[in-house]
């Protein structure tokens, strides 16, 4: 009788955990299992529970620019000092696959690096992106969700000049 109670208790001590809850910024972030997130201007005051919460999410870790394929998505960490918003724009949408985005993440107001938001939107549309939606990413940084203009509006747009032209029915 004894040794069935020993083996009762050692059932319960070996049964599989609970699923832990998906990070909620990692899901309002929308990274989803599977994708290849590349991240770039990685520097020592990252988030790096923001980070994790990617890796996390994505169930891989983060490549970085070295990586030479096409990637889903991508995490760009930016500040006022880091160069030229345009240029870390356009390199990040190097190895972007179509219908990829970009999250810029920059420092909030008051914190060392702060971006100005109209920066941002000036910068957006002149590397060929828009902004999609804002939100707040951590206690020192705020998200950005930047993505291209979509393929079938780029069609649309050609056959309307295509069309305005005369040069085809």
């Amino acid at each position: 009788m004894q040794n069935d109670m020993k083996e009762d208790s050692s059932v319960g001590a070996v049964a599989d955990p609970v699923p832990a809850v998906a990070n909620p910024l990692a899901a309002r972030l929308g990274f989803q299992a599977g994708e290849v997130v590349q991240e770039l201007g990685w520097d020592e005051d990252c988030d790096e529970e923001l980070r994790q919460a990617v890796m996390d999410a994505i169930g891989a870790d983060l490549v970085d620019e070295d990586f030479e394929d096409v990637v889903d998505a991508v995490v760009l960490w930016h500040r006022e000092d880091d160069g030229d918003l345009v240029d870390n724009l356009v390199d990040a949408l190097t190895s972007l696959a179509d219908g990829g985005r970009i999250w810029l993440f920059t420092p909030k107001a008051g914190r060392d690096g702060h971006v100005e938001p109209s920066e941002i939107g000036e910068a957006a549309p002149t590397a060929g992106l828009s902004a999609a939606s804002s939100i707040s990413a951590g206690a020192d940084w705020n998200g950005t969700r930047l993505v291209g203009p979509k393929a079938g509006a780029k069609a649309a747009k050609s056959a309307g000049r295509v069309k305005a032209d005369g040069a085809s029915r």
